[in-house]
């Protein structure tokens, strides 16, 4: 951005299409996809690629010529729009195949993350939030970076003392449901008939 005579402006490059390309684009943000509509080949030199993950980190990069991206017909609401227009997002990469990703990673992705992974392999992400192609794309890639994020959240080991605590209170409530199955008991056995012999 430059200010310029109380006016500030902004640097928009114009591209050969009917429309702009803003410096926060997909083709700035992912330089060397091939999945784009518009393909386009002026990549900026000075962006860098981020470093490799190693262990359970991930910097969030994801690289789009190693992801799948399809559109199709989105369902419910929307009128003639969805009948018309490919909005909805089908985001798909091969698990075990992905060398963005670290081997503790896909095993850990594997494991929580069953019910979206194919019989192939393919961890499959979907969006159809919004009317907007590009929206729901910005979707798929936010719920698969969450869901690699919380694949690296490794969950605390509980303290000695809450491990006691809950042991304390699972033998109260046995206890508590042993004393109330006794009362039943009584209670039941009174209401008999005596027996005479």
């Amino acid at each position: 951005m430059n200010y310029v005579g109380g006016i500030t402006t902004r640097h928009v490059s114009i591209t050969n299409k009917a429309g702009y390309k803003s410096c926060i684009s997909l083709d700035k943000i992912y330089p060397n996809n091939n999945n784009n509509n518009n393909n386009n080949n002026n990549n900026d030199t000075n962006i860098r690629q981020l470093p490799k993950n190693e262990g359970l980190n991930f910097s969030g990069y994801i690289p789009m010529d190693k992801v799948e991206v399809k559109y199709c017909r989105s369902s419910g609401p929307g009128g003639q729009n969805v009948n018309k227009v490919n909005t909805k997002v089908d985001l798909r990469f091969h698990l075990h195949s992905a060398d963005w990703l670290s081997p503790q990673l896909k095993e850990k992705l594997e494991e929580k993350y069953k019910g979206s992974i194919t019989g192939e392999g393919y961890l499959v992400v979907r969006s159809d939030r919004t009317r907007s192609q590009q929206l729901n794309l910005a979707d798929t890639m936010d719920k698969l970076r969450l869901m690699v994020n919380n694949a690296t959240i490794t969950p605390p080991q509980p303290s000695y003392e809450a491990v006691e605590r809950n042991r304390r209170r699972h033998e109260a409530a046995v206890r508590e449901r042993l004393r109330q199955k006794r009362e039943r008991s009584l209670t039941k056995q009174g209401r008999k008939e005596p027996q005479y012999i």
